[in-house]
């Protein structure tokens, strides 16, 4: 790993680069060196912002022969400390590489810049009647070079799959300055290691990604949204499976808790619009052939006693009404409330059980702290929010948590999970990559990093230490 840079590399940067491409404002530092994060001080040496490929060759080769560290950085909307540059790195900002060529409708694809916002690709690919399938709450600042760089998941992993699946091509600048072309626009390519997967997920740690060719999908027709209450896990479940049969494709199948609902009433003044209260709630949304074959499936699972209560949109505006439910919780928790989050993936059919183990581990370690579960079930991510009891100092409370988290990953390894379902592993999870990932993978993955980075420049310190 590269140290911090020296007064005299500093002085070579100022002298090397424009004021307007490299940024010493300290009052930029904040803001571009952390992401959504708030676990470690920003601290890095200055704020590049370029516009070309060529700029960022130029940035890579210089930092990498002056040995200052590179921490590529997009929206910033990361929950791993991935983004963060706390120890005097380079932020090398693609915020202004927002680029999108023209929509190829035969290929339905779109070549963009890594800087695009991806809600901004959708916009730019609706008129065509596409869209690039990668959808999540954080579309109206994350940058498509982040999400592919860390592999981004998001609500419709049920029905697209994950962001890898929609990328067919990639440039990437190395750590020594080259520039790689991987794949194409080619649909097919057996060519051997297809080294584009490997910088995919790969959260900047082995190469900067500067521009992506998007795989495109039809927009989807009409969608219909249903939110139900149901009494536990199980039977969130059992919709789930009932979900699974029904007569439309699947495009979202989101759970919440009961708490999660109440930190939502409390913060926002939403509620479950109805009468009959859940342990937990499902937000379903499908896309349906024919509306009568939905209504029908839907009564049906008051007949099977699936349900307990639950309500079928009628019109758009409703359906956005009980997303509005689902899509709150995250603001709710934050601003209710002083909280840890963790996210983890288990196999569906390791849910139940997975849920009951860790009822139990901090019923016995921890009574008294409130879980707040939450996530994306149908794909079997779990968002587990625990919160600071009122009596427990800040410092303390995150000590203690630190701690619960070696039991809950032993718990998600029990269970045949991962540690991190979307968030990626960045500087929060590296402790504990050891629970998803064998002493042997952990020691190709250095090994990897070593052939792309030998200096260390790229992100150093992010996912596991060479």
């Amino acid at each position: 790993m590269v140290a911090l840079p020296s007064d005299a590399a500093l002085s070579a940067l100022r002298a090397a680069f424009s004021d307007d491409l490299v940024s010493f404002d300290r009052d930029l530092f904040a803001e571009y060196g952390r992401d959504w994060t708030r676990v470690h001080e920003p601290a890095p040496c200055a704020v590049a912002r370029p516009r070309t490929t060529a700029e960022v060759v130029a940035l890579v080769k210089f930092c990498a022969a002056n040995e200052v560290a590179v921490v590529p950085s997009g929206g910033r909307t990361g929950l791993a400390g991935g983004a963060v540059a706390a120890r005097g790195e380079l932020v090398l900002s693609m915020e202004r590489m927002r680029r999108m060529d023209p929509v190829d409708r035969v290929a339905q694809t779109v070549r963009v810049q890594a800087g695009a916002v991806t809600e901004a690709v959708h916009a730019h690919c609706e008129p065509h009647g596409l869209t690039w399938p990668v959808d999540f709450a954080s579309k109206g600042s994350s940058h498509v070079g982040g999400n592919i760089a860390t592999n981004a998941g998001g609500v419709k992993v049920i029905r697209y799959g994950l962001t890898r699946h929609w990328v067919l091509g990639l440039e990437v600048v190395t750590a020594q300055g080259d520039v790689l072309a991987l794949n194409g626009a080619l649909e097919k390519n057996n060519t051997g290691v297809d080294l584009r997967q490997l910088f995919i997920g790969s959260e900047g740690t082995l190469g900067v990604i500067t521009e992506a060719t998007l795989r495109l999908a039809r927009l989807p027709g009409a969608l219909d949204v249903m939110l139900y209450a149901v009494p536990d896990l199980p039977a969130v479940l059992r919709l789930f499976e009932a979900a699974r049969q029904g007569p439309f494709t699947l495009s979202a199948f989101e759970f919440f808790t009961d708490r999660a609902a109440a930190r939502v009433r409390r913060h926002r003044g939403l509620t479950p619009p109805f009468a009959v209260e859940g342990g937990c709630y499902v937000l379903i949304e499908v896309e349906a052939t024919q509306r009568e074959a939905l209504e029908q499936w839907a009564a049906g699972l008051f007949e099977q006693g699936l349900v307990a209560d639950g309500v079928l949109a009628q019109n758009g505006a409703q359906g956005r009404a009980l997303w509005q439910l689902r899509e709150a919780i995250s603001e709710s928790l934050s601003a209710t409330g002083v909280l840890h989050k963790n996210d983890v993936a288990l196999p569906v059919a390791a849910l139940a059980p997975f849920c009951a183990a860790l009822d139990a581990l901090f019923a016995e370690r921890y009574p008294g702290w409130e879980v707040v579960l939450f996530g994306h079930i149908g794909d079997g991510n779990l968002h587990i929010n625990v919160m600071k009891p009122d009596d427990l100092e800040r410092a303390e409370f995150f000590a203690r948590t630190g701690e619960a988290d070696h039991a809950l990953f032993a718990l998600v390894r029990e269970h045949g999970g991962s540690i991190s379902a979307e968030h990626g592993i960045g500087l929060l999870k590296k402790p504990y990559l050891g629970y998803s990932r064998a002493p042997e993978e952990l020691a190709l993955l250095r090994a990897l990093k070593v052939v792309f980075d030998p200096l260390g420049v790229l992100n150093p310190g992010k996912i596991i230490d060479v």
